[in-house]
């Protein structure tokens, strides 16, 4: 029996409009072999964790470049959470000042990635720590 695909909910949570790399990042994942979802930009956190529900998904990637990512990040983890998704793998990419990863790591979101981080990176990250339910 064939094993299921990661499957990784991708979103833009808030206002930022700039969905390029959110695109990149999707794309690169679909082709290293996870099915992906791509909410689209100027999401809620909470459509972004009903979402995640709804898709049954291992992972959920957040893409932020507008700055809010200290206020967004977490609340997508608490509701998340409070939905009993305790498994799911929360990750950020975007622009995420230094001193804000432990931060966030702190909060709940297991994997930062910043502006550079290769595709290869985030799928290898992604197969080492996403918990798949059988």
């Amino acid at each position: 029996m064939a094993e299921r695909k990661i499957r990784v909910l991708v979103a833009k949570p808030g206002l930022d409009g700039h969905d390029r790399g959110a695109k990149v990042v999707a794309r690169s994942l679909r082709d290293a072999g996870f099915e992906v979802i791509y909410t689209g930009i100027r999401q809620t956190p909470q459509m972004i964790a009903e979402a995640a529900l709804q898709e049954d998904v291992d992972v959920v990637g957040l893409s932020i470049l507008s700055g809010a990512h200290m206020t967004l990040c977490p609340k997508v983890v608490e509701l998340l959470r409070s939905q009993g998704q305790e498994n799911v793998l929360v990750l950020v990419g975007g622009i995420i000042p230094d001193e804000d990863v432990e931060r966030l790591k702190a909060l709940g979101i297991q994997g930062v990635f910043g502006p550079g981080t290769s595709t290869q990176e985030i799928a290898d990250f992604i197969r080492g720590n996403a918990r798949v339910a059988a």
